[in-house]
């Protein structure tokens, strides 16, 4: 693996952060090549050359917070990791992802503008599919499971998620989700 030198780190992080100062200041709209670099103190080329663009930006910062779960899902005991039955597994997974979702709506909207053209080919889209393609068809191997991952997945629009998650029900979104994959697996 190659060594990042410490003022890399150190910028890397610092883009990171202006970029989730912009977001929670606002909406992704707020996000801008220029107003980042600005707010983190690098120029816009260094953000340029780490990033490449405004999706990249998102894509990184999505990325960094859904990393845990990634190394639960890859390497950590059951009922994340593997050992658990796919249901238990299932369900233990919408509720990660959906409080990640709950907790960066605002970041999930602005992804999904920024990357609307390119969506399926995010890094982090494509493990979070065929994580759950695989356990649909080991659960229901009789339905369409890529289709499947797919409609879940949709569901985690940040947007979506802002408009049904009430202050007084802040899990409402990651509850109805799972009941809804649990009634699909029941069916």
């Amino acid at each position: 693996m190659v060594q990042q030198r410490a003022d890399a780190i150190r910028n890397r992080r610092a883009v990171l952060d202006a970029t989730e100062q912009l977001l929670a200041e606002g909406d992704g709209e707020h996000v801008s090549l220029d107003r980042v670099a600005a707010l983190a103190g690098v120029g816009k080329g260094t953000v340029f050359r780490r990033f490449g663009n405004r999706a990249g930006l998102l894509q990184a910062l999505l990325e960094e917070r859904s990393r845990e779960l990634r190394e639960a899902i890859q390497n950590g005991p059951p009922p994340l990791g593997a050992g658990a039955p796919a249901r238990e597994r299932l369900l233990a997974f919408l509720d990660q992802l959906g409080a990640i979702a709950e907790g960066n709506a605002v970041l999930l909207s602005a992804h999904d503008q920024a990357c609307a053209e390119d969506k399926y080919d995010d890094p982090s889209y494509r493990f979070w599919h065929r994580h759950l393609s695989t356990l649909f068809t080991e659960e229901r191997p009789d339905l369409d499971t890529d289709f499947l991952a797919h409609t879940v997945l949709a569901a985690f629009n940040g947007d979506l998620i802002r408009h049904t998650t009430p202050p007084d029900d802040p899990r409402r979104f990651t509850h109805s989700i799972q009941q809804m994959v649990a009634a699909l697996l029941d069916s």
